[in-house]
């Protein structure tokens, strides 16, 4: 018998100075639409390798993690398919901001001016604002 799995995503949550980095979405879902950076765990990868990868891929910015801020796992937050996310609160230690890879643009946004996000990335922030 085949067993159906959700598909495992790992993302980068950037406080600074009460901004929050976000990338512009170059593809599907939510093409055009900010979203904190992240992606697919690649296979024998961890999730903290992911998350400072992607978004190392995606804003050119280096990171080490400080903490985890959750795990987000509703069915319906990715219409692709049941995605699994883990987010990581990231500390910049090195690089240059600059969109790369699948992010179109990447910058950062007062925390009271956000736009309008992609998945559930709006209850992400919330939930890591609540426990900083």
């Amino acid at each position: 018998m085949r067993y159906k799995s959700p598909k495992l995503t790992a993302d980068g949550l950037i406080l600074k100075d009460k901004k929050v980095l976000l990338i512009k979405r170059k593809n599907y879902p939510f093409k055009g639409k900010w979203a904190l950076p992240g992606g697919f765990v690649e296979y024998k990868e961890k999730t903290e390798d992911t998350a400072i990868r992607e978004v190392f891929e995606e804003t050119g910015l280096k990171t080490k993690i400080n903490n985890l801020v959750g795990v987000y796992s509703d069915p319906n937050r990715d219409p692709r398919g049941h995605t699994v996310s883990v987010i990581y609160l990231l500390e910049i230690c090195g690089g240059k901001l600059k969109s790369s890879d699948d992010a179109s643009d990447a910058k950062f946004f007062d925390l009271n001016q956000l736009p309008k996000l992609a998945f559930d990335h709006n209850k992400i922030i919330k939930d890591a604002l609540r426990k900083c």
